[in-house]
């Protein structure tokens, strides 16, 4: 699945990984996926399933809940990210311990096909090839996508985290 350049409206070929693992934790990322969209944040074109994964850095909490979606998006990087952000904040996210729990974390995994690299935002995500929690959702929806020349279906594969379906998904 090549990406690709702003099309004719402007528009450019994102990713986002979704995860929450505080309260209802499917239903937090629903809404994130619908407040993306309500607030003209992104068009989304494909979502994942939700899967229930074992945290992953500061390993004393709950499970989370993880899934990708593809979209398009006629902002700016820094403005997708500000846009992303402010989301998190409305939803009640409250910032922890890093890796630490969290109401919603709605991560830019990549931004066309261009890496970009500032001080606030690195894409490709620098962390995607090192989560299955975000390869294998990801993986579902974009079974041809390569980035950096490296095919995140392969990438799933080999991942070797546990990572299963959410018994209740009913998208």
């Amino acid at each position: 699945m090549p990406l690709h350049a702003p099309d004719s409206g402007g528009r450019v070929e994102i990713g986002f990984g979704l995860g929450s693992n505080i309260g209802d934790k499917p239903a937090n990322i629903k809404a994130a996926l619908a407040l993306l969209e309500a607030r003209g944040v992104a068009v989304l074109t494909a979502v994942s399933s939700i899967y229930q994964t074992p945290p992953w850095g500061y390993l004393e909490q709950e499970s989370f809940a993880n899934a990708c979606a593809l979209a398009q998006t006629s902002l700016e990087p820094a403005a997708l990210l500000a846009a992303v952000k402010s989301i998190e904040a409305d939803m009640g996210r409250a910032e922890t311990i890093r890796w630490g729990p969290r109401l919603i974390d709605i991560d830019i995994l990549f931004y066309g096909d261009a890496p970009l690299s500032t001080p606030d935002l690195i894409l490709p995500h620098k962390e995607l090839f090192n989560r299955a929690f975000v390869l294998v959702p990801l993986a579902e929806i974009a079974p041809g996508l390569k980035l950096g020349g490296r095919s995140i279906v392969e990438a799933a594969v080999q991942a070797s985290e546990p990572i299963e379906k959410w018994e209740s998904d009913s998208r």
